[in-house]
């Protein structure tokens, strides 16, 4: 009784120190993102421009899991930690505690950014916090769809995006293919994110991801911008959540059937060429 007691405990602690390292690497991750938003809008593109945003996030994303990796493997992604569930690699208290941090650290970022800028904030919007129009600052916190976007291609939008994503980040951590050094991992992790947000953020400004867009929408709702964020664009807000998430299954089956199966473990493939080597001589 005593050792399973113990074993709990240590379940228990494990968990919760993932899910603050999740918490820790999603904060870290959207105080750059958002911040950069931030200082693009608010400064009328006197302060940055798009690609700023693109290496924010960049930058975000590579601290965020240099800070997480170690601990938790730095999912800093509901729709990689859903995947990763389904898969059968973590178990559902581990999925919960995983969303959970990263929505703690979300929600966090963007209450965090709202402070750093909130003089600016209200100077800009002289008080009114709109989702649209010229004084519009919703756009700073979470996504919303290009005017001329229709719904649907906004949908197929966040859906390839993090087919990419996924594909990436497989790519990145695959030890049966070709597995970039450990050291390197988060950095070109940071770039994957970047090279999305350069070539496909044009529609919805890329969330590709329910952590990043949701919790700080949550904010905004709370923080004056009212329910409007959630009516806005069609009740556009549950698309940054189902499409990465479906988005994200549909890449990991799309790597499993051209890379994964037909894969071998790293030593199998050593051993392999060793004895075809002593054949050869």
């Amino acid at each position: 009784m005593l050792e399973k007691t113990k074993k709990l405990l240590r379940i228990r602690n494990s968990t919760i120190r993932e899910m603050l390292a999740e918490a820790l690497g999603t904060f870290i991750l959207m105080v750059f993102g958002l911040s950069s938003v931030a200082q693009v809008v608010l400064g009328k593109g006197n302060s940055g421009h798009y690609l700023s945003i693109n290496m924010a996030f960049g930058i975000g994303a590579t601290l965020g899991v240099y800070a997480a990796g170690g601990v938790s493997g730095a999912h800093l992604n509901a729709a990689i930690t859903i995947t990763q569930c389904v898969l059968g690699n973590i178990s559902w208290m581990t999925l919960a505690a995983y969303i959970t941090g990263q929505f703690l650290g979300s929600f966090t970022a963007a209450a965090t950014v709202f402070a750093l800028y909130y003089d600016a904030i209200y100077d800009y919007t002289k008080g009114n916090l709109t989702v649209s129009g010229p004084t519009a600052t919703a756009m700073i916190f979470s996504t919303y769809p290009a005017p001329n976007v229709s719904l649907q291609g906004a949908f197929f939008t966040e859906f390839t995006a993090t087919v990419m994503l996924i594909l990436g980040v497989m790519v990145i951590h695959d030890e049966k293919n070709n597995a970039a050094i450990k050291g390197a991992q988060p950095m070109l992790t940071g770039m994957l994110v970047l090279g999305i947000g350069l070539g496909m953020g044009l529609n919805t400004g890329y969330a590709i991801n329910p952590s990043r867009d949701l919790p700080p929408r949550i904010f905004t709702a709370i923080a004056g911008w009212g329910m409007a964020v959630f009516t806005a664009e069609h009740s556009w807000w549950w698309v940054p959540v189902a499409a990465p998430t479906l988005g994200c299954l549909f890449g990991v089956f799309i790597y499993k059937l051209c890379i994964d199966f037909h894969n071998h473990p790293v030593h199998d493939t050593e051993h392999e060429k060793e004895q075809a080597g002593m054949e050869t001589s």
